[in-house]
């Protein structure tokens, strides 16, 4: 189980976009990355083709896990996340507030 899903608010915590926030796109499990829209944007330069034009284009790179805090939905700090059962679930929950976070989007 991941720390982070599709969806969560998250700030990110150092490199050159510290505290900014925004919404996870997509999870890279494989390398513990996210593609946050917005943040860690790098420019592309594009050759014009048949079917398209060419110019620069921003595009938004993964930042690593390690690089990022979840935003809790309960007390709006950015905190870490812990895992603990319910019943036979696992869940995830804010270590700063002791509340559980949800997992549906």
């Amino acid at each position: 189980m991941l720390k982070f899903k599709v969806g969560d608010k998250i700030k990110v915590i150092s490199g050159k976009d510290k505290d900014r926030d925004g919404t996870i796109e997509k999870i890279l499990p494989n390398t513990a990355a996210a593609v946050i829209p917005g943040l860690n944007e790098y420019k592309k330069h594009i050759k014009p083709q048949s079917n398209r034009k060419g110019g620069i284009f921003p595009i938004p790179r993964p930042i690593p896990f390690s690089k990022l805090r979840l935003i809790c939905p309960n007390c709006s700090k950015a905190s870490r996340v812990g895992f603990r059962f319910a019943g036979k679930e696992k869940v995830r929950f804010c270590k700063k507030c002791n509340k559980e976070i949800s997992g549906k989007k």
